[in-house]
Parts: structure tokens; sequence; C-alpha cells
């Protein structure tokens, strides 16, 4: 395959060449487990002196065609799939910390992943600390600990649509010797790549953008390559020092820059398998090698929205990082010069009953718990997809009591608008 191929190249292209008579898609290999002729071959794969595979918990040829796919997409030096977005931000966590260590994540993330933080890895002895990611530095400072791990955040939060200062993020990971982790599910690495802004590790709700056809579950964890384990081993004992549990490899001396995935599947996997189905894998493929041209339409569509509802005087408030007057307009022009994603957060003049009302009177536009999909879809946060937080996590997480996810799909621009219109009608006057 050409080398240096540009992005849009890559979604088509990416991950998979066919050799002379073989498909043109990455087939299925939906079998759980592969035949050797002789024992040495197959032991040579699991003390991991060979590359191959033996059973599909850990790797599948299908899987790892498109987990390189998205590491290409990202410039990142290898990539895992997982069965889940949640999965894969607990794996990239749970990589590198253990019970007693601690982590920092911004406050501006999806409600699951800050209940995963929050509450779930709390039970596992990994600490959590939530910040502001608009504080200043030294502010953010404050919270970091002598056995903090980790620095957390999302590209474009779900569901506020604030914006990650990336570079900010990844100066005060560093400082501290730790990597930064983004979830870049809402920009795609179509729109924003953040290890290009000095991020560590990348995450992915595969549902989302990177499918664009709500037909599958999974997740994606990309790494960089870039962090120096060994430079930090005292904080990093997992993979810096031998695990005696896989033949006492060291993964970061033996594998260098890519030790921090193989540790990911050779032990995480391992255990806890958290893998998507092949065919799940196949159908993300399909909708990757249209991502380029989806999220332009996503973005073009999603402006035209934002535009018309800051216009509407029943609108009480619009989050769009693409309008001039949003508080993260320079974080987007310098993060994401092309275009956000699809994903509106707006509130309604009245209450929580008027944005209820709003949303069982739209007829094209779908009540839906998904989002970042080819369809535009609404959801009420508070009321939906973050009803386990408290009001105070809500406050903490940035989700307003009125805030109305819209994600605005690839329809015509004008249908949407005229679906939206007509609910405001019924539901505000």
């Amino acid at each position: 395959m050409k080398k240096n191929l540009r992005t849009a190249s890559l979604c088509v292209h990416g991950g998979y060449e066919a050799k002379n008579g073989e498909p043109i898609e990455p087939p299925i290999i939906q079998s759980t487990t592969f035949k050797y002729d002789n024992s040495e071959e197959m032991a040579m794969l699991f003390d991991l002196k060979k590359e191959g595979y033996f059973y599909t918990r850990l790797q599948n040829p299908t899987n790892d065609v498109v987990a390189k796919k998205i590491a290409q997409l990202e410039g990142g030096v290898g990539a895992v799939l997982t069965s889940s977005g949640q999965a894969a931000n607990f794996y990239a966590v749970f990589n590198i910390c253990e019970a007693g260590d601690h982590i920092v994540t911004s406050n501006e993330i999806y409600g699951g992943t800050f209940n995963l933080f929050g509450v779930t890895l709390k039970k596992l002895g990994i600490d959590c600390t939530f910040v502001d990611p608009n504080d200043s530095e030294e502010t953010i400072q404050k919270a970091f600990r002598p056995n903090t791990k980790v620095l957390f955040g999302e590209t474009i939060s779900n569901p506020g649509c604030a914006v990650l200062d990336i570079e900010k993020f990844a100066r005060i990971a560093h400082n501290n010797g730790v990597p930064l982790i983004v979830d870049n599910t809402f920009a795609t690495p179509i729109n924003c790549r953040p290890f290009e802004w000095g991020a560590d590790i990348v995450t992915h709700s595969t549902a989302k953008y990177l499918d664009g056809t709500a037909s599958q579950v999974g997740g994606c964890v990309v790494d960089s390559g870039r962090f120096d384990w060994l430079a930090h081993a005292e904080k990093f004992p997992g993979l810096c020092t031998p695990d005696e549990s896989y033949h006492g490899l060291t993964y970061a001396k033996k594998f260098g820059a890519m030790g921090y995935i193989t540790k990911l599947v050779a032990q995480l996997m391992r255990d806890l398998g958290s893998i998507p189905a092949p065919m799940n894998s196949f159908i993300l493929n399909l909708g990757l090698q249209s991502l380029h041209l989806r999220m332009r339409q996503h973005c073009a569509n999603a402006q035209q929205v934002a535009e018309a509802l800051q216009a509407d005087e029943r609108v009480a408030w619009v989050h769009y990082s693409g309008l001039p007057g949003d508080a993260y307009h320079q974080l987007a022009e310098k993060y994401l010069p092309n275009g956000s994603c699809g994903v509106i957060a707006f509130g309604l003049k009245g209450d929580r009953d008027t944005a209820i009302r709003f949303m069982d009177s739209l007829q094209m536009i779908n009540i839906v718990t998904h989002v970042a999909d080819a369809r535009t879809c609404v959801l009420h946060p508070a009321s939906h997809t973050h009803r386990q937080l408290t009001d105070e996590q809500l406050r903490q997480a940035g989700v307003a009591p009125d805030l109305i996810r819209l994600s605005v799909g690839i329809e015509d621009a004008d249908d949407i608008l005229d679906d939206i219109r007509q609910a405001l009608n019924k539901a505000v006057g």
C-alpha cells in the first residue's frame, strides 16, 4: 500500500491491503480459535515470541485490521478494539492503575464515564478527583497527588459540548510525569488528532461517528507510543517491572513503544475479555469508509441548526463551538478548525416539562439514547443518560436540568429545521 496516505484515503484503505485474488473487504474471521500444526509454534505465541492468533478473546484478525485503521487515522503506533466505549475508557485507565492509585479527570465528561471513574473505580481502590477544565493550570495542579497516574478529558464533552484545551492538559500531565488520555469520540480523527497536541492515549466509543449507522457497540484504545514509561518507572510498575503472570515480561522494556498496547492485550484482555465480535468490527469498518464525508455533512448541518436555534427567541441558550459567541469558540478555532461535530446543547425558555413537550412533538427526529450517527436524534440527559447522577453531580458534569442534546444527522438541513420549528410551535408557542 502507498505510504503516507491522507486521512480521507486512510478511511477507505487503511488497516488492510488485499493481495492478488483476495477479497477487497477484510474477511470476517468468526472463529474463537486457530489451529497450529505443532505445539511449539503455539507455545511461542503464548510466550509473545511470535505474532499470531490463538484465541479471539485476546486477538482476532478482523478486529486487528479495523484497530490498525483507527490507529493510522489517529497517528498512533497501535490500537485495541473493545466491546464498548465504556470498556475502552476502563481499560485505558486500568492498564496503568491499580488499588491505591489516583486519577485526575475533567468534570466535563460523559455521565457514564463520570460514574465509572467516581464510583466504580473507587470500588477497585482507585480514587478520582474531578476538576473544572477551565480552571488555571495552578488550580488543576492542586488536584494531583504523589499516587496520581492519569489525567483524563474529552475533546468535546458529552453532552455539554465543551472543548478541551488539550495542550494545557498535556502540559499539566507531563509536568506530573503521567500520561494524558483523551476521549476523542465526538471530534473523531477527522476533525482533531489529540496526539498532535500532546495527548498520549486516545479512546473512542466506536458506536458513534466512527460507525455512523447505530449498528454495533464498540470502543477503541489507541496509543501514541510516545510516553516514556521507563522514565517514570516508579509510577508504573505494571509496565516497568516483570509481570509474573506472564513469564516475567517487562512490557516497556521488551516491546518499547508497543508496551502499553501489548500489556492491555496480554494481561487485561486475557483476564477480562471485553472484545467485540468480528462481525461488529466488520460493520464498523464499513462505517469508517465514509467517515470523512459524513463528518463534513454533520458539521455543516449542525452549524446551520445552531445558528437557527440561536436566532429563535424561544430558545434560552445554545452551546455549539462553531458559533462566534460560544465560550469555546476560540479553542475550537485552534483544535477544530474544520468543524467540531454534529452535537448541539441548548435549553428552551420554560421548565423541564417544556423540554419534554418539545421532544415529544418531534416527528422526524428520534428520541433515542444514542448519539452521533447518520440520523438526527435528541435526548434530555438529566432525565435519561445522566439520571443516575445527583443534582450536584449533574452540575459538576456540566449538565443543566434544561439541557437538550441534539445530535444533528446528515439528512437535508431544511427537513431538520422544519421538524424543530413545528415542535417548538407546539411546545412553546
